[in-house]
C-alpha cells in the first residue's frame, strides 16, 4: 500500500489583483469580505483567497468587486513595471 499522497499548495505566479489594495478598499467601504462576496456573485472563501493572494481574481471578478467597492478598477489592479528592469547586484 502506497503512502498518501499529500497535496502542496503554491501561491499564482501572477496576480491580477494587489490583495492589500482589495482588502483596503473593503474595510474603507464597511464591507465584510462575506458581504463583498455577496455583491460579486462569489464564495466567501474566494474572496479570502483573493485577498491573501491565493488566487487571482479574474479580470471579470476584478472589475465587480471594484464596482462593488465604488472603486476605480485601476486601484485593486497589480502594479506591473512599465520601464526598463532593474539590474542585477553585480558580484553576487
Amino acid at each position: 500500500m502506497s503512502p498518501p499522497r499529500t497535496r502542496t499548495r503554491t501561491r499564482p505566479s501572477r496576480l491580477h489583483q494587489e490583495p492589500e489594495a482589495v482588502t483596503w478598499a473593503r474595510e474603507k467601504a464597511g464591507l465584510t469580505k462575506r458581504a463583498l462576496a455577496d455583491r460579486v456573485g462569489i464564495s466567501e472563501q474566494l474572496m479570502g483567497e483573493i485577498e491573501s493572494g491565493w488566487r487571482s481574481a479574474t479580470p471579470a471578478n476584478l472589475a465587480k468587486i471594484a464596482e462593488a467597492l465604488n472603486c476605480p478598477l485601476v486601484a485593486l489592479e497589480r502594479k506591473r513595471p512599465t520601464g526598463p528592469a532593474a539590474p542585477e547586484p553585480a558580484g553576487q
